[in-house]
């Protein structure tokens, strides 16, 4: 874990994807949440093709990997966005965050189905304190909000994002996606996602909201290049690298970027139990980390 192409791409992603989570909050208070997933990704795909030419990686794939690269578009760029996008209408961009801090768990569970990855119990030791932590955390959430139904549709939909999400990195890396370069892979799976999300934003909701201020473009722009194009090529190697279960660790800095942002713009206010929630979340995510996986 502290080997330098290890521990540089495991920090940056994590910081990155912390500073994602608000600038999401502003896209979708200026289009629905559908049409702003379909805006990040149909900037963010060309410039993901046009990094797998620079590098020289082929293009070209065989049946079976376009098969794979459309489950995981599926999965990677439209359900868990358009669920992630979503819930941010119900919770906190920080909450969210926190609670995508726990993909340690879902990741550990299909690695071990699909690829023989094993969690050992120091893992789901810290994983059980982290979720007693995101427990308190939700439950100083709901109480806050001034709608309780809405934040349970908002806690429903956060937990779709990240089993989506967990279901794209761990199936990426059998034995097919292994056989393709990470970069063309993830492009073709942007490209289906893309191509989905559009389909689904238009019949969902009819012709797309174009806005016209540079202050969402920008947002947008930044999701597409910072926080899609040099994200996911690092955190998938990673999980070819390290694990599923080890790579999603990488949320303890994300949620400490993500709770600062939410604490500074967003008007999250601390007290004692949302803060017991993010020590216990920290402290088990922590123990976990520590803890050995075995493949």
């Amino acid at each position: 874990m502290l080997a330098p192409r290890v521990l540089i791409p495991f920090m940056l992603t994590g910081t990155i994807w912390g500073s994602t989570w608000f600038v999401i909050t502003g896209q979708i208070a200026d289009v629905p949440a559908a049409w702003g997933v379909f805006y990040r990704f149909m900037l963010a795909t060309p410039a993901l093709f046009a990094l797998a030419l620079a590098m020289g990686n082929r293009l070209k794939l065989t049946r079976p990997e376009h098969s794979l690269a459309l489950g995981v578009g599926i999965a990677q760029f439209s359900g868990n966005f358009l669920f992630v996008y979503h819930a941010e209408h119900h919770i906190t961009s920080g909450i969210v965050a926190v609670m995508f801090a726990l993909l340690m768990v879902p990741n550990a569970i299909l690695a071990r189905v699909f690829i023989g990855e094993r969690a050992g119990s120091g893992f789901i030791g810290g994983s059980l304190v982290a979720i007693a932590g995101v427990a308190l955390l939700l439950v100083h959430e709901w109480n806050a909000a001034p709608l309780g139904g809405d934040v349970a549709l908002g806690i429903v939909l956060a937990v779709g994002g990240m089993l989506a999400a967990s279901i794209a990195n761990v199936v990426q890396a059998n034995p097919t996606g292994r056989g393709v370069p990470m970069v063309s892979l993830l492009a073709w799976a942007m490209l289906y996602g893309t191509a989905f999300d559009f389909v689904y934003a238009f019949v969902t909701l009819g012709p797309p909201t174009i806005p016209t201020g540079w202050h969402f473009w920008a947002g947008t722009a930044y999701l597409a290049m910072i926080g899609s194009v040099v994200t996911f090529p690092l955190h998938y190697n990673l999980v070819r690298e390290i694990g599923a279960g080890r790579t999603a660790y990488n949320g303890i800095v994300t949620v400490c970027v993500a709770m600062l942002l939410s604490t500074l713009f967003e008007g999250f206010a601390w007290n004692v139990l949302s803060a017991a929630g993010m020590a216990l979340a920290l402290l088990g995510m922590g123990l976990a980390l520590r803890s050995k996986q075995r493949r």
